[in-house]
């Protein structure tokens, strides 16, 4: 596409209500393995069709039409090379998004935001109006999308973990605890750069029943212990840092007050709180942020992206004190948060 701030408002209006578009053919490549057949150098959609498993025509629309949005590069020769944007649908690179652009294509996924609507008119979450119950519920009785989804948190946590861990200083924690944290890459990326901390990976018992394998296979068995368990209900106590990577902006206040204080009644003396999230920023500032807040009112069970004031008011009923906010070339900033007094 033309530079978006060369375009007249039509055609610029005209981009963003084709967006839809755009984030399907991302999926669909995604879930073909295009760019893992594109990996190696520029290839014709004939050659690559048969591992794909599609179509060579219709895969050469596809090609043809991401190339149109910098995904990959469409030469005189038929063939299409991958661009550094391209290159991050690769499923074994290490900022690999192939599981996020998996589930935004999921017709699961898509038919809550179809429902957007209705979510702006009541403020109320799409997700159990078309499905019948909350997010996190409903995953519990349907695996495959589960999976689905998990698969993209850890994706997502992919491009965050590394920045994450070399941007804040861990080097005097002795026991991280990963609240929510999934299949615990973050935790992990973590513990192997700091070989002093041992760490406890705390989620749903379903959840972390697929974390032990990963851990397993980094080397950290004898240093990661992982706990199933509710955080509503309590958390594992004695840690000196309890992280919360895009946990917080799934919930409401009053729920997100409830989980940040069962960390702080864990801390060990002198710990420290991290929630790992986007910060909203000022108004009149463009951030992925804002875009996010949406994806939280459609899905979540009342969640949404929160300002630095927000999040310190949050602390603050939880009986804690936000003490600094570090911000990270993700995006995500890491706010840090202890016991007053």
């Amino acid at each position: 596409m033309a530079d978006p701030h060369e375009l007249p408002p039509p055609a610029l209006l005209t981009n963003l209500i084709f967006g839809k578009c755009v984030t399907q053919a991302v999926a669909v490549a995604a879930h073909l393995g295009v760019a893992d057949r594109l990996k190696d150098g520029p290839r014709t959609a004939d050659a690559i069709a048969p591992a794909c498993g599609a179509q060579p025509d219709a895969l050469h629309r596809l090609l043809r039409a991401l190339a149109t949005v910098g995904v990959v590069v469409e030469h005189a020769d038929r063939t299409f090379s991958l661009t550094p944007v391209g290159d991050c649908l690769r499923t074994d690179g290490p900022s690999s998004l192939a599981a996020m652009a998996k589930l935004f294509g999921e017709g699961w996924h898509s038919a809550a935001w179809a429902d957007l609507l209705q979510s702006v008119k009541t403020g109320e979450s799409a997700f159990p109006r078309v499905h019948g119950e909350p997010g996190f519920a409903w995953m519990r009785s349907h695996p495959r999308e589960a999976e689905v989804f998990h698969e993209a948190m850890t994706g997502f946590s992919t491009m965050t973990a590394f920045v994450v861990a070399s941007t804040y200083d861990f080097s005097s924690a002795k026991t991280i605890v990963d609240i929510g944290g999934g299949h615990g890459f973050l935790l992990s990326t973590i513990l192997r750069q700091h070989p002093q901390a041992r760490g406890i990976l705390f989620d749903l018992p379903d959840t972390v029943a697929g974390a032990k394998d990963p851990i397993a296979a980094a080397g950290l068995a004898g240093r990661c212990e992982v706990v199933g368990g509710d955080f509503f209900q309590s958390v594992p106590a004695g840690g000196d840092v309890y992280m919360l990577q895009h946990i917080i902006h799934d919930w409401d206040d009053d729920a997100s007050v409830k989980i940040l204080a069962g960390c702080a009644a864990g801390l060990a003396p002198g710990g420290r709180v991290l929630v790992i999230e986007t910060v909203l920023p000022p108004p009149g500032v463009p951030s992925f942020a804002k875009v996010l807040d949406l994806e939280m009112l459609v899905v979540s069970d009342g969640g949404r992206e929160r300002t630095e004031r927000e999040y310190a008011t949050l602390f603050e009923r939880a009986g804690l004190q936000l003490d600094r906010v570090t911000p990270t070339p993700a995006p995500v900033a890491i706010l840090e948060a202890t016991r007053p007094g």
